[in-house]
């Protein structure tokens, strides 16, 4: 499979059974102690991490290929970040800056009011996670427009708050028993080549038809009149990194621009250099009216912003935004390093690269086992393999996605999965990571694969 040569595996990363016998005592502690609504993809306790390696409290240590769903970007505990947390803590760790305003906030707004497309002036807040941007998103879209209404995609995740939750598409776990819903929002069927919604003759690469689902919603089901916003993710996170096409991005903006809707992309994952470029929208050379952003802004620390037109940002009162911990100090001085790594190790190259190397190396896996692998895409260093019952149907083998997942960790990768099914395979590497690192977990990720294709998945799931 490795076009680089065979890759030995390293026999010392992994020291006792999996999960160990520390980790399986912190799991019987977490089941007494915290609710069991908080579930675990992987069930190892973390001791620490570096890089893109991931040591747990038995010794163990993986090549991280969820980087934090998303959220490790410039990888764990970059010293450069770690310093300037420390340097924060010892000055200055909260105020709340609607009480008392410090000077992180503003560079902080300054910097991203400067790297998020658009040639318009542009202004930026703070909160504390991807949820909290969607929602103040969209509160902004309203109060500009004074209109209530906002449409949304099939496999889309906005977050876990009402509105955020509202506007996911997936139902279980995100949304199943939490209703009523926030009202207003309405949903259409996404691009989605491998599967798509107008016909089968689309399925090698949407030709377009996909927008018509958009044109039908606004004439049958929500008046344009009353449309504030249209929210996507440029690339489908926990849908399964499908990618919106560029000359649909590119609808999109016509769309709003003929209406005097306004168009949010949600950056909370694909953002931070993800895709190989700062934030994935501008692979369309799409400039949104507003664009949210958290996750790798911060490098794990909990931070969020949304960024967008200032006349659109300007349309709220004094005091109409704001949180207790939005911006906080310590956040910001973090957020700022990360910029500044970005610019000196080129982490956007660097994207660029690792997702064209796993890019090459899921397709030489799709050629060895055809049967198994239905499509391998993504963007950048945003790459997934969707895998099916056979390449007829396209079933959903959600069975074999986890065996893959599980039999990846006992050799000492970490992987998540995706999909509305839950049968995509996606990499979220730290960008960081060796080629070496890189190059030992697509070897690992290639003899998961060979194990688990030798055995049958049980009953499809329908396609």
């Amino acid at each position: 499979m490795n076009r680089k040569g065979s890759y030995v595996l390293d026999s010392t990363r992994i020291k006792t059974e999996i999960p160990g016998p520390k980790s399986k005592a912190l799991m019987e502690r977490k089941r007494h102690a915290v609710s069991r609504g908080w579930a675990n993809a992987i069930p190892v306790f973390v001791e620490e991490a570096r890089g893109a390696l991931i040591t747990d409290v038995d010794g163990n240590t993986f090549i991280d290929f969820a980087g934090g769903i998303g959220a490790m970007n410039v990888g764990h505990v970059d010293p450069r970040v770690a310093e300037a947390v420390k340097e924060q803590v010892g000055s200055l760790i909260h105020t709340a800056f609607q009480a008392a305003p410090y000077e992180p906030f503003v560079e902080l707004a300054e910097k991203l009011n400067a790297l998020v497309p658009g040639g318009f002036e542009r202004k930026t807040i703070f909160a504390n996670s991807g949820s909290e941007a969607i929602e103040n998103a969209v509160k902004i879209a309203r109060s500009h427009t004074g209109r209530e209404a906002v449409l949304a995609f099939e496999n889309g995740l906005h977050g876990r708050t009402l509105l955020a939750m509202t506007l996911t598409s997936k139902p279980g776990p995100f949304k199943e028993g939490f209703g009523p819903f926030a009202p207003e929002i309405h949903r259409v069927l996404a691009p989605y080549p491998y599967r798509c919604p107008a016909g089968e003759e689309c399925s090698e690469g949407c030709k377009g038809d996909c927008f018509a689902f958009v044109e039908r919603a606004l004439a049958n089901e929500v008046a344009v009149e009353n449309l504030a916003a249209i929210i996507v993710e440029p690339v489908s996170g926990e849908g399964g990194f499908i990618p919106f096409p560029d000359f649909y991005l590119r609808q999109l903006r016509q769309l709003c621009d003929e209406h005097g809707v306004l168009l949010i992309a949600d950056e909370i994952q694909t953002g931070l250099g993800r895709t190989g470029k700062m934030f994935a929208i501008e692979h369309s050379g799409v400039a949104p009216d507003l664009l949210a952003a958290s996750k790798s802004l911060a490098g794990g620390l909990p931070l969020s912003a949304v960024t967008g037109r200032a006349e659109v940002m300007d349309s709220v009162e004094p005091g109409g935004l704001g949180g207790t911990f939005g911006g906080n100090p310590v956040a910001c001085a973090a957020a700022l390093t990360i910029l500044r790594i970005f610019e000196e190790d080129d982490l956007l190259s660097r994207a660029g690269a690792i997702g064209a190397r796993v890019m090459g190396a899921m397709r030489e896996m799709q050629e060895k086992h055809p049967d198994v692998i239905g499509e391998v895409r993504g963007r950048g260093a945003m790459v997934a393999m969707e895998l099916v019952k056979d390449p007829v149907s396209r079933a959903y083998d959600r069975e074999r996605a986890a065996r893959v997942m599980e039999n990846a960790l006992q050799r000492g990768l970490m992987l998540l999965t995706a999909g509305q099914q839950g049968n995509v395979i996606r990499t979220l590497m730290p960008l960081p990571i060796t080629d070496g690192e890189l190059e030992e977990g697509l070897s690992i990720l290639a003899h998961a694969l060979d194990e688990t294709a030798s055995r049958p998945s049980r009953a499809p799931h329908t396609r």
